[in-house]
């Protein structure tokens, strides 16, 4: 909009926004954003992928450089006679059909990011794809680069492979320069601003050099973040302190550089046939990379919906490009109206695509099932798959000592997962790993907490190996998309049950701001609306939670009523099988059963009803009601039942319950409700609550679930009812009995009389 193609076509605009000077400004700024950018690009990019990727990937990426390099150039030939003089080199065209051909990877890792895409399995074979596109295209590039100072003499290719043997020999000392760093490193301590500093310049040196020599000023930088360790705490600390500078003030200048060489004005000037054979190459090459890409990913086995969302994905443009047009308009190798062309085609492409794509593929979908996975609905016997996702360290007390209280046996078996996540800032490609005992140590500096984990859960696993399966996994991603490898590994692992730690800071406020997420938005909400089984958020109020050595460990479960409760109801259930554990279950009612939800009362009654049968014998296990009429009743009760007695652990549904009057005036005390629901905020967070922690259940959310018709066991009466019930009937079968005898001892007399 501030370029010639509107506001600056006025003069006046022009000088006074723009100056004559602004110009020299801007196109530096931009530079030194373009080379600080790659430079992080190159510290986030992990080579390793390039060898884990498999030969599907392999051959799309293939398909995807080749086939439309192939049929661009066929285009360049045909119409070759219609370019002008620049244009028509053959260095120029190989640019131009290089740079329609390949997939570069700092793009489709940032719009990946931006479509939450990162993690899902499109995305990743997207990356890998990118990833091998891009080591193709810089070698071509390079070359062509080469061939252009030198318009592609014999010369210029010997001075290109003599600089290239320069920068491999300063390759393992600047490697060895940067250990050293890590090595002067403490452990658990950030890397000294000096050399970070340092390091951030070198990359300008870098650009410096490869210029110099002929290598573009673009790939210095890039080579320099190759060569640097992933990772912590070198790689993650450079992330860190270069990122805000780059998109918050070198970037912007960069764009605005951008728009400013942009004039569509020119475009009609120079009229259509001078642009049509650029403008036929563009469309070839668009075309030819959605399509060749799209055909690959069929013939390798991909599906057709999955196939069509890579082909859009890495039909793509980006930064990388726009930067690149700019340097063929220095270059002489296309004009401003086929710069303006050029990036007219990037934003209409771009402007399609992307709403394409996110109305074509939804990571979440594949989380959601319609088949039930619940601790309920897992019969007694039945192995109870559970995922515990950690954090840290400081997770692990509050998950231990809850696993050890489910007292797994050989008749009720137990499969733990443990998930440790970790927040991913140097390398760019997520990574998820099953974890085998030999590669604890390879993935130590991605993973610091590994190996405490790993011990602590074996720990845990020793002597119970007949009845405990431990399974550990591990995942280096971006918290937006953290949560789709959390449910993903509960669909494969067919977990019943997660269980999310969450710390309360001696502030008073909860840890989800550090670990999960912000408020909006934050993995734990998505976990919550995508999960394909039940979540458990376990807040840990006290400092750690340590066990005492006490015969019995008081649990106190708050049902209010609904599928959460119902849920929370089929956990403390299993816990009760614990002879160290006393479990007391109060179930609040609405006085006179005003606003009840008639259906989830019905099934409410069947399930505690259920419950109380089987634990009546039980002298660990007590039931009560509590009959409240609103929020304020909720709450007295609650501190009543604190102050009567010390509870280890409250267990409450996160949602409201089958009565919104339990909770009313609750919900102004809240500030984490969105996740916690207002019940289990209050318990966390309350002062006249004293305990160690606090469990808040959400049951599974199925997918086209359907209303159906209560069983008949869950419209039977409540447990206080039901003994007057068995009792009248026990009365009655003994009034049938007597009337029996009685009509026995009168047909004995009347066949007495009939025979006399």
């Amino acid at each position: 909009m501030m370029g010639p193609s509107l506001l600056a076509r006025h003069k006046s605009f022009t000088s006074l926004v723009f100056p004559f000077t602004s110009d020299f400004v801007l196109e530096n700024l931009g530079r030194m954003g373009l080379t600080l950018f790659l430079f992080v690009i190159g510290v986030k990019m992990d080579l390793g992928l390039l060898k884990r990727s498999g030969k599907k990937h392999l051959y799309i990426a293939l398909a995807s450089v080749f086939g439309p390099l192939l049929i661009v150039s066929i285009v360049a030939v045909l119409t070759r006679e219609s370019m002008d003089e620049e244009l028509a080199r053959v260095s120029s065209i190989g640019e131009i059909a290089l740079s329609l051909s390949v997939t570069t990877f700092p793009v489709h890792y940032t719009i990946l990011e931006e479509l939450n895409l990162l993690c899902s399995e499109v995305g990743n074979m997207a990356l890998s794809i990118a990833l091998i596109s891009d080591a193709i295209g810089i070698n071509f590039m390079v070359v062509f680069e080469a061939m252009k100072q030198g318009d592609g003499s014999a010369q210029s290719i010997i001075w290109y492979s003599i600089s290239c043997v320069v920068m491999a020999a300063f390759t393992p000392v600047i490697r060895r320069a940067m250990v050293w760093i890590i090595e002067q490193t403490q452990e658990g301590e950030a890397v000294d601003q000096f050399y970070v500093i340092a390091i951030l310049l070198g990359s300008f040196v870098a650009a410096f050099v490869t210029d110099m020599f002929g290598l573009g000023i673009a790939n210095g930088s890039f080579w320099l973040g190759l060569m640097m360790p992933d990772g912590r705490p070198l790689g993650s600390t450079l992330v860190q302190k270069s990122e805000t500078i780059i998109t918050e003030v070198f970037m912007p200048c960069s764009f605005v550089f951008m728009g400013l060489y942009t004039d569509f004005y020119a475009m009609n000037e120079a009229g259509w046939s001078a642009l049509r054979p650029l403008f036929g190459l563009v469309i070839s090459g668009y075309l030819s990379k959605f399509f060749c890409t799209m055909l690959a990913a069929k013939v390798v086995g991909v599906s057709w919906r999955e196939s069509l969302a890579i082909s859009l994905i890495l039909s793509l443009r980006g930064y990388v490009e726009l930067v690149l047009y700019v340097h063929w308009v220095d270059r002489n190798v296309i004009g401003l109206p086929g710069y303006s062309l050029m990036i007219l085609g990037t934003i209409v492409v771009v402007g399609i695509l992307t709403p394409l794509i996110s109305i074509l593929y939804d990571p979440s979908k594949p989380y959601m099932l319609k088949q039930r996975r619940t601790i309920q609905h897992t019969a007694q016997g039945d192995r109870l798959r559970i995922l515990v996702c950690i954090r840290g360290k400081t997770n692990l007390p509050s998950l231990v000592n809850l696993l050890q209280l489910f007292h797994p046996t050989v008749q009720n078996p137990f499969s733990l997962h443990a998930f440790y996540l970790v927040e991913l800032i140097g390398p760019a490609n997520p990574v998820f790993v099953e974890h085998q005992n030999q590669e604890l140590e390879d993935l130590s500096g991605r993973f610091p907490d590994l190996e405490i984990i790993h011990h602590a859960l074996k720990q845990y696993q020793e002597g119970r190996e007949e009845c405990v399966e431990l399974h550990l996994f591990s995942a280096a991603t971006v918290k937006p998309t953290m949560y789709q490898d959390v449910c993903k590994l509960a669909l494969i692992s067919k977990a019943v049950f997660i269980i999310l730690p969450l710390e309360k800071k001696l502030n008073g406020e909860m840890e989800t701001t550090e670990q999960w997420g912000g408020e909006s938005g934050s993995i734990v909400t998505q976990i919550l609306d995508n999960a394909p089984c039940s979540v458990g958020l376990l807040v840990e109020k006290a400092e750690r939670w340590q066990l005492p050595q006490i015969a019995s460990y008081n649990f106190i479960v708050l049902f209010l009523g609904g599928p959460d409760s119902r849920e929370a109801l089929a956990f403390s259930d299993r816990l009760s099988g614990n002879p160290c554990v006393s479990l007391t279950v109060v179930r609040f009612l609405a006085s006179n059963a005003e606003g009840d939800d008639e259906m989830q009362r019905k099934l409410d009654d069947g399930v505690v009803t259920s419950f109380w049968v089987k634990n009546e014998a039980n002298e660990r296990v007590n039931y009560r009601e509590v009959v409240i009429r609103n929020g304020a009743d909720t709450a007295s009760a609650i501190v009543g039942m604190a102050a009567e007695k010390y509870y280890h652990m409250w267990i409450v549904g996160r949602k409201q319950g089958i009565n919104p009057s339990l909770l009313e005036g609750l919900s102004t005390w809240s500030d984490h409700k969105e996740d916690m629901g207002i019940l289990g905020d209050y318990l966390s967070f309350s002062e006249s609550v004293n305990s160690d922690s606090v469990l808040v259940v959400q049951k599974q959310v199925l997918t086209g679930k359907k209303v159906s018709k209560a069983p008949k066991i869950q419209r039977l009466a409540t447990p206080l009812t039901l003994q007057r019930k068995l009792t009248r009937i026990a009365e009655k079968k003994k009034r049938i009995t007597k009337a029996k005898a009685e009509a026995a001892e009168y047909q004995k007399l009347l066949a007495k009389r009939l025979k006399e």
